[in-house]
């Protein structure tokens, strides 16, 4: 459990606010069809109608470009389908193995600080991979969440070399965001090999099974859940 004294406080809701919503999606959903079911939710959130909601899924093989995607970043076209989002970042990939965490907070109840709200994210997926005894770090100039691999031969600079196991991409609509963020359970990492993901180069991508970690989309799950309950407050199953 995270030490209280590293917790930012003002990313709990207000008090007396109800849990958020927490959703896994069984098989594989659409990224079309995840899109148009986020957009109706925030709409839904912003306008008070609905509680907050954090969806997991699973998506067939897929890159999406974010509002900063360079197209020399696209290394194979045609491998996989191409989807325009208007997420923050670059490129990314998802797939199966990987679980995509979209996460629809309403800021406004909470904090008004998008560099606090990707912290926080960070943070999540940091606490979670803690409980499952892999050490995660955050970059001040790279976002996402990076774990160093001393097995693998140093970077050009003589720094240890690093791979990305999470990546993070949101956007804000009246300060209710959306998007979110993705980690690397057991995907085919050669999925990979067809983008520049988030057009960062000289770093590698990693996995949880790939880092020897032989667990399944349910123990990931089963984390995030409890980190993300100590950063952002408490969560309710959502069946419907």
């Amino acid at each position: 459990m995270m030490e209280r004294d590293k917790i930012d406080l003002t990313l709990l809701p207000a008090p007396g606010s109800p849990p958020v919503r927490w959703r896994v999606a069984p098989g594989l959903v659409g990224y079309e069809e995840a899109v148009a079911f986020m957009e109706a939710e925030v709409d839904r959130i912003a306008r008070g109608e609905a509680d907050e909601l954090v969806w997991l899924v699973e998506h067939p093989p897929l890159y999406t470009a974010g509002t900063s995607a360079d197209a020399a970043d696209l290394v194979m076209p045609g491998r996989f389908p191409v989807h325009k989002t208007g997420r923050g970042g670059e490129y990314t990939y998802h797939g199966p193995g990987q679980r995509v965490v979209y996460v629809m907070l309403d800021l406004k109840r909470r904090r008004q600080d998008v560099r606090a709200f990707v912290a926080g994210l960070e943070r999540t997926v940091i606490e979670a991979l803690d409980a499952m005894n892999i050490r995660g770090e955050r970059r001040e100039d790279r976002v996402g969440v990076w774990v160093r691999r001393p097995d693998k031969p140093p970077l050009p600079d003589g720094r240890p070399a690093e791979d990305k196991i999470a990546a993070i991409g949101i956007r804000l609509r009246k300060w209710v965001s959306f998007h979110g963020l993705s980690l690397n359970v057991e995907p085919d990492l050669d999925h990979f090999g067809g983008i520049v993901p988030c057009g960062i180069r000289g770093y590698g991508v990693t996995s949880l099974v790939d880092l020897g970690l032989p667990v399944t989309l349910e123990d990931a799950d089963m984390r995030l859940r409890t980190a993300f309950e100590e950063v952002f407050g408490p969560v309710v199953d959502d069946l419907t």
